[in-house]
């Protein structure tokens, strides 16, 4: 159940609150001085923070890669170069 609600949490996100998250997780991570079991809690939440994340860039690539217009005449797809 708390699997769940902590899911939830993630999938309402915006995608800086997220990657903010992700990056105050990584420094206490990189700090060393949180006990096992809460680094092991913060690096599970990180991964789902991370997949979300990822999951938020594809939805804008797509987004971005939609057709563009010239004019009201369909020019075409033209690819995202985001990387």
């Amino acid at each position: 159940m708390a699997e769940t609600k902590a899911s939830e949490d993630i999938a309402n996100l915006s995608f800086e609150d997220a990657l903010e998250q992700l990056e105050a997780i990584v420094r206490t991570l990189e700090g060393g001085e949180a006990r096992l079991d809460d680094a092991i809690g913060a690096y599970e939440r990180g991964i789902a923070l991370k997949t979300h994340c990822e999951a938020k860039l594809g939805e804008a690539r797509a987004r971005i890669e939609k057709i563009s217009f010239q004019g009201s005449e369909p020019a075409g797809v033209e690819p995202a170069d985001i990387d």
